[in-house]
Order: C-alpha cells, then structure tokens, then sequence
C-alpha cells in the first residue's frame, strides 16, 4: 500500500484527499447535520480540515487505514469520504466510516462508493471482517450497513465519549465469506 490506490464506478472517483481538498472538505464538515453522527464538533476553520487531512495521510502511511475522497465523475471536488480505520493485519479486521455532503444525501452515492469500498476491503486488504460502529439515531447509516449485508451484533453502551458525552455504538460486521456468497 505505497502508492495510493483510485477507485473508479460508474459515477464515482474516490481518490486521495490532498491539502487543495480543504475547502471542499471544511464546507461539508461544518454542517452540523453531517457532523451529528460523527463524533466531532462541526469544523470551524480550514485549519481544522488540514488536521482531518493530515490525519488521513498519517493513517496511510502508517498502514492502520485508508480514507478515500468521494468525487464524482468530471468533477474534482470532494463531497464525502470513505474507508477504513483501525486496520488489524493479524486478525484481518478493520472498521469502516464514511460521510456525505448532505446535498448528495438520497442519491445512492454513499452507497455506491462504500459498496466499492468494501469490496476493496475483502479483495485488496485479504480482510476477513469488516466492522461498522454506528450510533442508534443514525438510522440512515444503519439501513445502508444493512442492505451491504452487515449484520447487527449488539449495542457498545457508552463506548466513546465525544463532544461532552458518552455515546453509545451498534456495532455492525460483514464477513468476507458472507460478501462472497453475496457476490455470486
């Protein structure tokens, strides 16, 4: 994992997120709505989007993740991200996170770039389970886990604590066998 890798869909390039992404990045971080979920306070300056940036280039180069920018087709601006933190290479798991610009909420976007996400996951990665941690009023992300094939395995009480509370996570998991007899 030295040089980073593009996906490509059929409307979708997910890409590395770069320093000249930060705008793009501080504008859909900074709505609450997209931050409801995310377990940090809405960004406030471009500052803030170069440490969420530097963060996913450490992550890479570490090899404990990899995150994705959401771009679509003919367009360079990043409107989400995806993929995968927390990368256990002896036990072939990871956790897997996205978010969206709320403009593109509704279109099968985020579902088409985690799909791919996914599937990179279990083929690239040799993952043998990928886990999601989704907090219960987040029911938009629950229902997209769940149509990918995630199974629900239980509730995390009080599991992290973030913006000045504790919070409870779902914890969701897709096995690489499962993905495959999907695939079939």
């Amino acid at each position: 994992m030295n040089i980073f890798p593009v996906i490509e869909t059929d409307r979708l390039i997910l890409r590395q997120v770069t320093k000249d992404d930060s705008e793009s990045i501080l504008e859909y971080l900074s709505d609450k709505d997209v931050m409801k979920h995310y377990g940090l306070e809405p960004f406030r300056s471009t500052e803030d989007a170069l440490d969420e940036i530097s963060w996913y280039q450490s992550i890479f180069e570490k090899k404990t993740g990899i995150r994705w920018g959401i771009t679509l087709k003919g367009q360079g601006r990043v409107i989400g991200s995806c993929g995968f933190l927390n990368i256990v290479p002896q036990h072939c798991r990871s956790e897997v996170g996205f978010e969206l610009s709320k403009e593109y909420w509704g279109k099968g976007i985020g579902s088409e770039a985690f799909e791919e996400v996914i599937k990179y996951g279990f083929e690239q990665l040799n993952l043998q389970r990928i886990q999601a941690l989704i907090e219960p009023p987040n029911i938009s992300s629950q229902k997209l886990v769940e149509r990918k094939g995630f199974i629900k395995e239980g509730l995390l009480r009080n599991y992290e604590f973030t913006c000045g509370k504790f919070d409870d996570l779902l914890m969701y998991a897709l096995l690489k066998q499962d993905f495959e007899k999907m695939q079939c």
